[in-house]
């Protein structure tokens, strides 16, 4: 069966090679019933366009590189898929990379992005504790977008949550609903999201005449263990605790225990002394399959995604764009665990 070519396409279509050829790659001032006419001979006679060898003809790529540190992280997992899913409307393809936490990893997977051509790369940055990017990503010639749950010291282009928005929403909601002692459970003293939503947090105390407690914001490593120990320890010094705010989803696990652990209720109780409010900062399908379902301040995750996909296209059509920096903001879903 002979291989259906572009000079076919022209004339089923009736025009020039030249005019398809503009067609397939959306460019020039073609009028929309030549466009029709084309992307019908294109369909009649079952071409495909060869992306990659038009790329190489006109030294140009559709191939983004995304670099994602941490499969472990729901945050960057939909980041992800929401980058993948924008970067495929627009026309382009992305090539994966998943460098362990070491130079000599990222330094292998930023040279196997050179030699497969890509036009872009995508970082999506997985250390919380660290301000500043890894020197290889910094000195990353291509077009760098980067994305972040936390502060980035570097310049770059950079998507990030705004996390402290995000723990001022979730605690005046907290007080307008009547609470007046609320607790910050989770993240460690070194990570910068908890460093950001405890100055909202503050924030948001302060503003309402709320006295702001030490105690009432314990660090603790990542695990549920370690946040149902350290929520236990707090109700049981502190009765008059109503509400939490959960750092991440394992928090959340963790608080779960230790209320249930010193005879606490989640959510709506008969006895309000009883009841303890819960809010985190991600939906979880999987806590929200269990009663009571979970309120939480939204992470913007595909906003972040689109956002990032768009920024990249822009810094390839425009070389000399200054760098920008997008923060975007979480919306609070209420349900019933506050």
């Amino acid at each position: 069966m002979k291989k259906v070519s572009i000079i076919d396409v022209a004339k089923q279509a009736g025009v020039s090679v030249s005019t398809v050829s503009l067609v397939l790659r959306q460019k020039g001032k073609i009028s929309a019933a030549t466009i029709e006419k084309v992307q019908a001979a294109i369909e009649s006679l079952g071409y495909v366009h060869n992306v990659a060898a038009a790329n190489l003809r006109s030294s140009t790529s559709n191939l983004i590189g995304l670099i994602l540190r941490n499969f472990s992280d729901s945050f960057s997992i939909k980041v992800m898929a929401s980058i993948v899913q924008e970067l495929e409307k627009q026309g382009y393809m992305v090539f994966l990379g998943q460098p362990l936490n070491d130079d000599e990893h990222l330094a292998r997977c930023l040279l196997s992005f050179k030699q497969q051509g890509v036009a872009g790369v995508i970082y999506l940055a997985a250390d919380a504790t660290k301000a500043h990017l890894p020197e290889r990503i910094r000195h990353c010639p291509l077009p760098l977008v980067v994305v972040s749950q936390s502060l980035i010291d570097s310049p770059c282009d950079l998507v990030m949550r705004d996390n402290r928005q995000a723990a001022n929403l979730a605690t005046r909601y907290l007080i307008e609903k009547g609470h007046r002692n609320i607790a910050y459970i989770g993240g460690t003293e070194d990570n910068l999201i908890r460093e950001q939503r405890l100055l909202g947090f503050r924030s948001a105390l302060k503003q309402y005449g709320l006295v702001t407690r030490e105690e009432s914001s314990p660090a603790c490593d990542d695990g549920t263990w370690a946040a149902s120990y350290v929520t236990r320890q707090l109700l049981e010094k502190n009765n008059t605790i109503t509400a939490l705010l959960c750092h991440s989803p394992d928090a959340v696990i963790g608080c779960l225990s230790g209320i249930s652990q010193v005879g606490r209720t989640v959510g709506k109780d008969v006895f309000l002394t009883q009841q303890v409010a819960l809010v985190g900062f991600e939906d979880m399908l999987h806590v929200n399959l269990t009663s009571p379902s979970f309120t939480y301040v939204s992470s913007a995750s595909e906003e972040t995604g689109r956002q990032a996909a768009g920024l990249i296209i822009r810094k390839l059509k425009e070389p000399e764009l200054l760098p920008q920096r997008v923060t975007l903001s979480g919306q609070l879903v209420a349900r019933e665990s506050a």
